[in-house]
């Protein structure tokens, strides 16, 4: 049917298509673009340390307690650490409809709740901070003489 009036009348067709292709240009100015498109992937870093404690006393003793209070926490999507020599440290990623500062709010009470069962020889107690991956540089370029 539409093939019929588009052999038939072959003005009307080219017309049609102009007008396609004007409307196209014009809406493509229109469009959001960007080298970079902005994202905001909630993620809570928490670090803690242990002087002197090998990666296996900080995996056992510091981050399989943190671990099992932040997997309480509502809407975590992924949750990493690395465990090197007298620090831990646990990046907890949500999913992305989660707010940021909300997520924090859970992250520092688990922290709080944990306090009993971390070591009585670390000196400070985990920090955390609010970490969007996207703010992060995508190329470092350094140049040597």
């Amino acid at each position: 049917m539409i093939s019929e009036f588009c052999i038939r009348r072959p003005v009307a067709t080219l017309l049609m298509s102009f007008a396609l292709v004007l409307g196209g240009l014009f809406a493509y100015k229109f469009l959001p673009v960007a080298a970079l498109p902005s994202a905001e992937f909630p993620v809570v870093n928490v670090s803690a340390s242990l002087p002197g404690a090998s990666p296996e006393t900080m995996a056992t003793s510091v981050a399989t307690p943190l671990i099992k209070q932040f997997a309480t926490i509502a809407g975590i999507d992924s949750i990493s650490t690395t465990n090197s020599l007298g620090s831990t440290s646990i990046a907890i990623q949500f999913v992305l409809n989660r707010d940021i500062d909300a997520a924090a709010a859970d992250v520092q009470a688990a922290i709080a709740r944990t306090q009993r069962q971390l070591p009585p020889e670390m000196t400070s107690p985990p920090s955390y901070r609010k970490v969007n991956p996207a703010d992060a540089p995508i190329l470092l370029m350094s140049l040597v003489s």
